[in-house]
């Protein structure tokens, strides 16, 4: 090819040096596994500022994926957990993979299936906004598993925790009775 990108045909190494001479410019191997080698005839100095500048470029558009580590105990309550999964959220919204780790303490490691039950809860909360990367696994006393966004909205986990606690009490709270604010106990008194 010449500077123009036109197509020179097929040349012997002499013919192709000699053009170059000509435009006083460089010959450039392209493509030297090829049969016959593809060559070039380029200013070297453009050339490479043009292929470090478009590297460069690339690096910019390319977004590193982090892979980020979420900790828990077994024993975690519904409010703690659901501040852990909107920081999980705003992780896969960011892009990056999270680890999330269950940490098994003292005789929990005889109710393993609690873990595992957990795990499953917290994949479901997600959806199908995520994806599995790694299964939960049980290594030693953590039970850990890798998830990444699929793309799709997450749903934000306050939002559909205060619509429930809205709607229906939540087992500490008792509902105040409907009957009449005056008890009859058959005696009245003055």
């Amino acid at each position: 090819m010449d500077s123009d990108g036109k197509q020179l045909g097929i040349l012997s190494r002499q013919e192709a040096l000699n053009l170059a001479a000509e435009q006083e410019l460089d010959l450039v191997e392209i493509s030297p596994n090829a049969n016959p080698p593809v060559v070039k005839i380029v200013d070297w100095g453009k050339y490479n500022y043009q292929k470090t500048k478009q590297q460069q470029a690339n690096k910019r558009n390319v977004k590193a994926t982090d892979l980020k580590q979420m900790r828990s105990g077994l024993k975690i309550g519904d409010h703690d957990l659901e501040v852990k999964m909107r920081k999980v959220s705003g992780f896969l919204e960011d892009g990056h993979k999270v680890k999330i780790t269950l940490v098994f303490r003292g005789r929990e490691l005889a109710h393993k299936d609690i873990g595992f039950k957990l795990a499953e809860r917290i994949i479901n909360d997600f959806g199908d906004a995520i994806a599995v990367d790694q299964q939960p696994q049980l290594a030693g006393k953590q039970l850990t598993f890798v998830i990444r966004g699929t793309g799709k909205p997450v749903a934000k986990h306050h939002e559909h925790e205060a619509e429930q606690s809205s709607s229906e009490p939540s087992q500490g709270e008792t509902t105040p009775p409907t009957t009449s604010t005056k008890e009859s106990t058959g005696t009245e008194s003055n």
